[in-house]
């Protein structure tokens, strides 16, 4: 069995009919982290004798007649910046390396558990998920499995490149400004940002980046994502921005899907500079769109101004406060990555006692001018990246160049808090994968997720990632 070549839906159907067991698919999950992992760094940390325990539960449970959930014996990742009982959550930093073992599961764990899914492990991040690519003092490096030179892009980059290498077929993420979109293009997925809300956060501790993040799934596919997205959404008491369930199945809602009328297509969004390759690729894919008879309206003004360096502002602040708290007395400040405390430095010096409002002032009228775009069409479709994907830790490439903000095209759709996602448009001729995104209104993720299983069809690329390990990347770290 390889997972790159199997859907989540249908390994939980054979699990549930008892074709396969959960304890069969914890153990191809164990052994390609075993021989993947050295290579690719996806996960770090991995407890195969609770992942066992876990799975020989389900089998027990199905033969005695319970309802295990429609995610039977699934095992899956989890991105180490949320709680899984019995794992450290680290987020990636020296300051939380040593922290106590986590006694509880987050809501997104604890329901996924619920559906039926079995814990392997924690997945890579960078520092407090602050940046693109997954590298940091604690792990090392995680590299992307199209190419192991090449970035699996952040903060969710662990998770993407587990699902791409094949160790799991599900993984959590997060998406605070690109974070489950950005590794999803640089990794071949499909993946979806949904409303904040949508998949509440909860529990006895704040959300760490309060409205810019959203939790989210990895998958390869976006029928596997609305599966496993019908257990984890909906009301959460303890989450001020929880929303109501959905009337409708999300997996029903992409079984039977049609082309739109209309969308919106915009190549820079009003500010961007695209790689030639990129914008290329994407044109490519909404003119495979349009052929089927959408009618397809270009829109090169969406917004008057990059809003990077308020979205960043926020997100830095949000990071302040988490190390703060750790670090009440700034003593431990050379043990964050030089980047991050440099950024943070600079966030200190700039930041006044309205900064934040400012900002959210400044989500406010993104996003009614987004509504203002979107009365022509309800959907819209960017490139999901600028830039080709990075060489190690370096940033994107624009037409050769190095580019700082080769990931543009994401974050103000965090600020506006609506459902975008990503599917693969094609690939670059050093065959690496590209991501058309798809953004809809505030909850209307449904027809997001239909407009990405449409595109799915209707490019029909082979997604399945080639990655094999050489014969000494057995050594997990």
């Amino acid at each position: 069995m390889d997972f790159r070549h199997e859907h989540v839906e249908d390994l939980a159907d054979r699990v549930l009919r008892r074709e396969v067991s959960a304890r069969e698919l914890t153990e191809v999950a164990l052994a390609r982290i075993e021989a993947t992992n050295g290579e690719v760094g996806a996960f770090v940390a991995v407890d195969g004798d609770a992942a066992r325990a876990q799975a020989a539960e389900i089998d027990q449970r199905i033969v005695d007649g319970d309802d295990v959930g429609p995610l039977a014996g699934i095992p899956i990742g989890v991105k180490d910046t949320e709680d899984a009982r019995g794992f450290r959550t680290t987020q990636g930093s020296l300051l939380f390396a040593d922290g106590p073992v986590a006694t509880g599961d987050s809501v997104l764990v604890d329901r996924l558990r619920q559906a039926g899914c079995v814990v392997v492990g924690k997945t890579n991040t960078p520092e407090l998920a602050w940046k693109a690519d997954t590298d940091n003092r604690v792990f090392g490096r995680t590299a992307n499995p199209w190419s192991l030179a090449r970035s699996a892009g952040g903060s969710s980059g662990g998770s993407a490149a587990a699902v791409a290498a094949g160790m799991v077929p599900l993984a959590t993420g997060s998406d605070g400004g690109g974070s489950l979109r950005i590794p999803s293009s640089l990794c071949g997925l499909s993946s979806i940002k949904c409303s904040l809300g949508r998949v509440p956060v909860g529990g006895p501790n704040p959300p760490g980046w309060a409205d810019l993040s959203s939790k989210g799934l990895m998958t390869r596919t976006i029928r596997d994502q609305a599966l496993a997205l019908d257990s984890v959404i909906g009301p959460e008491p303890t989450d001020l921005r929880a929303l109501p369930m959905p009337e409708d199945s999300w997996i029903d809602a992409v079984g039977d899907v049609h082309l739109p009328r209309r969308v919106l297509w915009s190549p820079t969004l009003g500010y961007a500079t695209v790689d030639a390759e990129v914008l290329d690729i994407c044109e490519g894919a909404v003119r495979a769109l349009e052929a089927r008879g959408t009618e397809v309206v270009r829109v090169d003004d969406v917004f008057d101004e990059d809003p990077g360096v308020q979205w960043l502002m926020l997100s830095l602040t949000a990071n302040l406060r988490t190390i703060q708290g750790a670090d009440p007395d700034g003593g431990r400040w050379d043990q964050l990555d030089p980047d991050l405390a440099g950024m943070l430095t600079w966030a200190q010096s700039t930041a006044t006692a309205t900064t934040a409002l400012e900002a959210m002032d400044l989500a406010h009228r993104l996003n009614a001018r987004l509504v203002e775009v979107l009365h022509q069409a309800p959907l819209l479709l960017t490139p999901t990246v600028a830039g080709q994907t990075p060489v190690g830790s370096a940033s994107g490439t624009v037409d050769g160049v190095e580019d700082l903000s080769w990931v543009r095209f994401t974050y103000p759709f965090n600020l506006t808090r609506s459902p975008a996602g990503s599917v693969v448009a094609g690939f670059t001729a050093d065959a690496m994968p590209v991501g058309l995104q798809v953004v809809g209104p505030q909850h209307g993720d449904l027809a997001v997720l239909r407009l990405l299983a449409v595109l799915e069809e209707t490019l029909a690329i082979d997604t399945v990632c080639p990655y094999e390990p050489s014969a000494s990347a057995s050594t997990s770290r």
